[in-house]
């Protein structure tokens, strides 16, 4: 028996960028959003540094802690992604 694994799917540096942006834009801290969030600070902290790849689950809870709807930070993810 072969157990396979696969490579890790590299955190997208558009949607880390875009959450830290639009975080700032509402001056709230890490811990705050976090919180809303449900998500420890650590495990937000790590998505906004480009360095997890949150779940689904993770990405609808921070856009509801952001006020947002999904469609939008996809949006704003997009046009992140064209300027990076």
């Amino acid at each position: 028996m072969f157990l396979i694994m696969s490579a890790p799917i590299k955190a997208d540096a558009a949607l880390a960028a875009t959450v830290r942006r639009l975080r700032n834009q509402r001056g709230e801290t890490q811990e705050d959003l976090a919180h809303r969030a449900g998500i420890t600070v650590a495990a937000y902290a790590r998505i906004e540094r480009g360095h997890a790849n949150p779940t689904w689950t993770t990405v609808l809870s921070i856009t509801r802690a952001l006020e947002i709807t999904l469609a939008a930070l996809g949006e704003a993810v997009e046009r992140t992604h064209s300027r990076l």
